[in-house]
């Protein structure tokens, strides 16, 4: 451990940059100069992150995975193996595009599964699903469940990664947590949590899981 966090001795990390406690940066990889991650990240073998890049806290990545500048990821997003991100729409290798990268955020909680490829100028929104080799070319609503080449909405997922059933109302509960969720207008909510709330403290004894900050 370094200042609070870890690096293994085949990475590098330049400088200047800043790196929360309790994040661990494994075989490989490679943090450029200006980069922001919060407190408990995993970064596992062969990552890579450019410069400038703001990253949140207790954020999963996983394998060969390449977060460009432009890349703005949230509190517990999770990125799996091998998926791709990117900065530029109209890449060419003889045009120098690097003043007009594009913006990409991916909101608290998404999960971007294993192959995915999310195209730049793009929102994920909070707890967002996207499925292993789908292709994400517009915003993605909040809870969505993405799959495909491009990728479509098949349904949303709750915080706790389970594909919701929504009733006639428009309600729906998740099997494992029991958290209640409604959709209107095509938009999903939780009503037993706030959009920001925590993961509570007594989650482990199958009580509620999370914190009503409202």
């Amino acid at each position: 451990m370094s200042e609070g966090y870890y690096v293994h001795p085949s990475a590098i990390v330049d400088q200047p940059c800043e790196i929360g406690e309790g994040t661990k940066i494994w075989h490989f990889s490679h943090v450029m100069k200006g980069v922001k991650i919060g407190k408990n990240c995993i970064f596992g073998q062969n990552c890579h992150v450019a410069e400038n890049v703001v990253i949140g806290n207790s954020v999963k990545v996983q394998n060969n995975v390449s977060i460009y500048t432009g890349t703005e990821i949230e509190d517990y997003v999770f990125l799996g193996p091998s998926c791709v991100l990117t900065n530029v729409t109209n890449p060419r290798s003889e045009i120098n595009r690097h003043s007009l990268y594009e913006r990409t955020l991916i909101r608290k909680g998404a999960s971007v599964g294993a192959n995915a490829t999310v195209v730049c100028g793009t929102t994920i929104g909070r707890y967002a699903f996207i499925a292993a080799g789908s292709v994400v070319t517009k915003d993605v609503p909040d809870y969505a469940l993405i799959v495909g080449v491009p990728g479509r909405v098949a349904g949303f997922m709750s915080r706790h990664g389970h594909k919701l059933k929504f009733d006639s109302n428009g309600s729906a509960s998740c099997p494992e947590s029991g958290l209640k969720y409604h959709m209107k207008n095509g938009e999903v909510r939780c009503l037993d949590a706030a959009e920001d709330g925590e993961l509570d403290p007594e989650y482990k004894t199958g009580k509620v899981c999370y914190r009503d900050v409202r």
